[in-house]
């Protein structure tokens, strides 16, 4: 199935969103939560297909609900589409702050690999599909990239990267990356999990055991605070916080 064309537009800096500019009948997809607005004539549905094959019987959409279950996400995916006159928009935003991705996949080469939380949404016709990491050290050891999402078509799709985002382009190279901090990467590149270096700077260098390897060639993209970062920070300042905050209560009352 040929996408739909839409167009878009994103907003802000730091904390992005995209507006999807709808002609009518007009459709784009999207993760189940993250719309942020709609415009008059935008009508929503949400579904276990992805719509890409709209000839797939009940078992094939149970069979994609089960594998977006498996990656961690909604089993449902929400189409938007334009049932009004004229041009109307939606507007899509990621659940926490970083940068949104513009990808046109027929420029790319039709396929992209990106974690399984980093799809936002997408034009009609897009395939999102389970695509599991043939090494398996990528899940039992580090933590990420063993469940991916493929996202197949000719059309444009979004996807979110926490913090800044960084895009490399290889060249039969070899770039390794913290685990958590791979967004997607094009299918010419291999990716795996490898040891971070002697058992001195696995344990004292405080970048974790292991270390998430790209190899081969095409692009890359990175993102500079994954979720999983910025939820341990925030952790450990509320940790630190509360005992500050004890231990001031401590010393005042043994003051009195």
């Amino acid at each position: 199935m040929k996408s739909h064309e839409i167009d878009y537009t994103i907003i802000g800096h730091d904390i992005q969103l995209v507006e999807i500019e709808l002609d009518p009948n007009e459709t784009v997809i999207a993760e189940a939560g993250a719309m942020l607005y709609m415009k008059e004539g935008i009508d929503f549905e949400a579904k276990m297909g992805d719509g890409s094959e709209p000839e797939k019987g009940l078992f094939g959409k149970l069979l994609s609900a089960a594998s977006r279950k498996i990656t961690g996400e909604s089993i449902f995916i929400t189409h938007f589409t334009h049932r009004g006159s004229g041009k109307s928009q939606v507007a899509f935003a990621a659940p926490y702050p970083g940068t949104i991705v513009p990808l046109d996949l027929e420029q790319i080469g039709g396929t992209v690999i990106v974690q399984r939380d980093a799809f936002l949404c997408a034009a009609l016709g897009t395939k999102i599909s389970m695509h599991l990491n043939r090494k398996l050290g990528a899940g039992f050891f580090g933590g990420e990239g063993f469940i991916l999402q493929k996202l197949q078509g000719d059309g444009k799709a979004f996807i979110h990267a926490g913090g800044t985002l960084i895009e490399h382009e290889l060249n039969g190279e070899t770039l390794r990356v913290d685990t958590g901090c791979v967004v997607g990467f094009q299918e010419g590149i291999d990716f795996s999990i490898q040891q971070a270096g002697g058992l001195k700077s696995m344990v004292f260098g405080g970048e974790g055991l292991f270390l998430a390897t790209l190899q081969g060639t095409g692009k890359v993209w990175l993102q500079s605070m994954p979720i999983s970062k910025l939820i341990s920070q925030l952790g450990t300042g509320s940790s630190n916080s509360e005992k500050e905050g004890s231990g001031g209560i401590l010393n005042s009352l043994l003051e009195s």
